[in-house]
C-alpha cells in the first residue's frame, strides 16, 4: 500500500470522535500536570498508561501522545512565572522567560513559548513522517546479528545518559537487564529466577516497574524534600503574540526545530539536552541581540521551547523504526504497544501501517490543540501552580496502585510496582540514574534473544558478527558511543590546557 493510502487510513482512524476527544483530554491532562513543578511528562504517562489498556491501540496512543506533548509544553509556564521549570525540558526556558515575566511581559513570554512549541512539534512530526519509512525500509533487511548489534548499540547509550557517574549508570543498566531475565527463557522455555513463584514465570511486568520508578519514587522523593505549597499571584495579559514578535522568532524557531528533532532522534538525549543545545546555538547566532540573551530576549524562549518540543517527534523516529526508545516516555509507549501485541520496529510499517500514520496525524493534532489551549487558557494553567502538593502526591501513589493492578488484575504487579518505587527512591537518593535501568529492561531481552539466535544459526561461530558489513558498522558505532564519555573528558582537558 502506498504512503498516501496509509496516510488516508491514518486520518480516518484519528478522525473518529473518540480519538479526537482523547487527544483533547490527553493535552488537558498533560498541560495540567506539566504546569506543576516536579510533575514530569515521564511520570504522568507512566502513571496513566494502564488506563489505556482497555482501549483500541489508536485511541490509547492518542491519549498518551496528548499527555506527552501537553506536559512537555506546560513545563514552560512555571519556568516563566516562578523560575521553576515544570519539567526538566523547560530548564533553558527560565533564562529569558523569567526576566520577561519580571519586566511585566509574562503573557508575551507564554505566547511566544506556545507558538514556538507548536512550530517545534509540527516540524518534528513532518520530519518523523518523511524519515521514518525510509529508515524502516533499511531496517527490514536486518537479521539476528544486525538486531543484536542494534540492541547493543542502544545499551551503549547508557554511557551518555548516566549523568556524572558512568559506573553508577552501568550498575543501573545492568540491574535493568538482570530484571529482564526473570521469567521463561526465550529460546528453551524453562523458568529463570522465578524462585518457585508462579507469578514470576511470566516475567516482571515492564510497565509496573516503570510506574514504580517514575511515579512512586518521585512521590517519595517529594515527601523527603517537604510538601510546602506555593502562593503565586501572576496577572497574565497580552498572551497573543503580535506580528512583530512572530517575525522576530520565526528563523530561530525553524532552525531550533530542525536541530531539536535530530537531537531527539538520538536515543537517550531527550528534550532537556535539545533545549540547552538549541538555546546555546541561538545565543551564539544572535550574540549582538538586544536585549541580550538571559535578560528577557524572546528568541531565547523560542529557541528553548521549539527545540525541546521538536525532540518529541525526533524521539519517535528510533522508537517506531527500530524499537529503541528515544527517551523515557517513548519507552513507556513501547510498553503500551506491546500490551496490545504490537512490537515497534521496522515490521511495524508493514503490519500496522495505518496505526503508524495515525500516530503521525494524531501527534500533529496534539500540537494544534496545544496551540489553542495555550493561547486561550494560559491564566488557568498559571493557577495550577498553586495546587497544594500534599494532595497531589498521595493521588499519584493511588493512581500508581490502580494502574499496576489494572495491568493483569494481579496484586503481585502492585507489589512489583511498589518495590520498584522504593528501589527508584533509594537509587535517586544515592544519585543513581533511572534512565539506564529503563534501557536495560527494554533492550536486554532483544540483545539476548538475537545474540543466541545468531549464534544458533552460525553453529556458534562469531564470524556472523564481523563478516556482515552492516553489523560491523553498527558495532563500530556502539564502540564509539561507549568511548564518547572518555573522549569528551579528554577533549575537555585538552581544551582547558590550551
Amino acid at each position: 500500500m502506498s504512503a498516501v493510502a496509509n496516510l488516508l487510513e491514518g486520518i480516518a482512524l484519528v478522525a473518529q470522535p473518540l480519538a479526537l476527544l482523547l487527544i483533547v483530554v490527553g493535552v488537558l491532562i498533560g498541560v495540567t500536570m506539566g504546569s506543576i513543578p516536579g510533575m514530569t511528562a515521564t511520570m504522568t504517562v507512566a502513571v496513566l498508561v494502564s488506563f489505556t489498556f482497555g482501549m483500541q491501540p489508536v485511541e490509547g496512543m492518542m491519549l498518551l501522545l496528548g499527555i506527552y506533548g501537553g506536559a512537555l509544553y506546560a513545563g514552560s509556564i512555571p519556568a516563566i512565572l516562578i523560575r521553576t521549570p515544570g519539567t526538566p525540558s523547560a530548564a533553558a526556558t527560565v533564562f529569558d522567560g523569567f526576566p520577561l515575566a519580571q519586566n511585566g511581559d509574562a503573557g508575551r513570554a507564554i505566547g511566544v513559548a506556545t507558538i514556538a512549541s507548536f512550530v517545534g512539534g509540527a516540524i518534528s512530526v513532518a520530519m518523523l513522517m518523511l524519515l521514518s519509512p525510509q529508515i524502516a525500509n533499511v531496517a527490514l533487511e536486518f537479521g539476528s546479528s544486525e538486531y543484536f548489534a542494534l540492541a547493543f548499540f542502544g545499551l551503549t547509550i547508557i554511557a551518555s545518559v548516566s549523568g556524572d557517574s558512568l559506573v553508577k549508570g552501568l550498575i543501573s543498566g545492568l540491574l535493568g537487564m538482570l530484571l529482564a531475565t526473570v521469567g521463561l527463557d526465550p529460546m528453551l522455555g524453562y523458568p529463570r529466577f522465578s524462585f518457585d513463584i508462579t507469578a514470576l514465570t511470566s516475567g516482571i511486568q515492564f510497565i509496573a516497574v516503570m510506574i514504580g520508578l517514575f511515579g512512586v519514587a518521585e512521590a517519595l522523593h517529594r515527601y523527603r524534600e517537604g510538601l510546602s505549597g506555593r502562593d503565586v499571584e501572576q496577572r497574565i495579559s497580552g498572551i497573543m503574540p503580535n506580528l512583530e514578535d512572530i517575525r522576530e522568532i520565526q528563523n530561530v524557531s525553524l532552525a531550533s526545530s530542525v536541530v531539536g528533532t535530530f537531537i531527539g532522534a538520538i536515543p537517550g538525549a531527550g528534550g532537556d539536552i535539545a533545549s540547552f543545545v538549541t538555546y546555546n546555538e541561538a545565543k551564539r547566532w544572535l550574540s549582538e541581540a538586544v536585549p541580550p540573551f538571559g535578560e528577557g530576549n524572546v528568541n531565547g524562549v523560542a529557541a528553548a521551547e521549539s527545540g525541546n518540543n521538536a525532540s518529541t517527534g525526533g524521539a519517535l523516529i528510533p522508537t517506531l523504526t527500530l524499537g529503541i526508545p528515544g527517551d523515557s516516555v517513548t519507552a513507556i509507549l513501547i510498553g503500551a504497544l506491546m500490551v496490545h501485541g504490537i512490537r515497534p520496529g521496522p515490521g511495524l510499517f508493514e503490519s500496522e501501517a495505518p496505526l503508524v500514520y495515525a500516530i503521525f496525524v494524531g501527534f500533529f493534532l496534539v500540537y494544534v490543540v496545544i496551540l489553542v489551549v495555550g493561547l486561550l487558557a494560559a491564566p488557568a494553567w498559571a493557577r495550577v501552580i498553586n495546587l497544594p502538593p500534599k494532595y497531589i502526591w498521595p493521588l499519584i501513589v493511588v493512581l500508581s496502585v490502580v494502574g499496576a493492578f489494572a495491568l493483569r488484575g494481579n496484586v503481585f504487579d502492585v507489589w512489583v510496582m511498589l518495590g520498584a518505587g522504593v528501589l527508584g527512591y533509594l537509587m535517586r537518593a544515592d544519585d543513581y540514574p533511572l534512565a539506564p535501568m529503563v534501557l536495560g529492561l527494554i533492550l536486554g531481552p532483544i540483545a539476548e534473544s538475537n545474540l543466541r539466535r545468531a549464534l544458533t544459526i552460525s553453529d556458534g561461530s562469531l564470524a556472523v558478527f564481523y563478516q556482515n558489513p552492516l553489523t560491523m558498522v553498527i558495532l563500530a558505532l556502539a564502540v564509539l558511543s561507549l568511548l564518547s564519555p572518555l573522549l569528551r573528558d579528554r577533549f575537555g582537558r585538552w581544551t582547558e590546557a590550551r
